[in-house]
């Protein structure tokens, strides 16, 4: 679990995208090394064009959240509106678009702690509803953890790839008090 006293969380900045950067390409090896190379494929995102100028949006904008432990960062959480290939919510929400943590620091609760203060800004902007989507694949995993905080598996989709395999999907939602 997570020492709250050692972990803060402040908002991103411009300058932040390539430590977004960095912890996607330090997820993407530990999944590759997992052998769980169908949640992000196996090339590093600062590889990707696509994926460097999704983390400069990112930044740019007013959803990216850090996780600090002391002055590094071990988590980041994007949140706003939902992506385009899920299906729409049917009343006002909080999508969750990015949750990644440290490898390195695993297992200390970073991306439940990131979940929370999700909800907890859902919760001030005066909304009830939390919605995050993830690879739905293998085993579900990823599901699970997300069940596990507080999530409910909602609709599954598939995200089609030109010449790659279809990515499967699954929308989760958290209704807050």
């Amino acid at each position: 679990m997570t020492d709250e006293r050692t972990i803060a969380i402040r908002p991103g900045a411009l300058d932040d995208a390539a430590t977004v950067l960095r912890l996607l390409d330090a997820a993407t090896a530990w999944l590759v090394a997992q052998g769980r190379t169908g949640q992000w494929g196996t090339e590093a995102a600062t590889t990707d064009p696509r994926r460097i100028a999704q983390a400069h949006e990112w930044a740019a904008g007013d959803g990216l959240y850090l996780a600090m432990r002391g002055d590094t960062a071990v988590g980041a959480l994007v949140v706003g509106a939902a992506t385009a290939y899920v299906p729409p919510a049917t009343e006002p929400e909080l999508y969750v678009n990015l949750l990644v943590t440290d490898r390195a620091h695993a297992g200390h609760g970073i991306g439940a702690r990131l979940l929370t203060y999700a909800a907890q800004l859902a919760r001030e902007r005066g909304l009830g509803l939390l919605r995050v989507d993830c690879y739905g694949g293998d085993d579900r995993a990823l599901v699970r953890f997300y069940e596990g905080c507080g999530f409910t598996a909602t609709d599954p989709f598939t995200v089609e790839r030109p010449g790659r395999a279809p990515w499967p999907g699954q929308v989760l939602q958290r209704r807050l008090t």
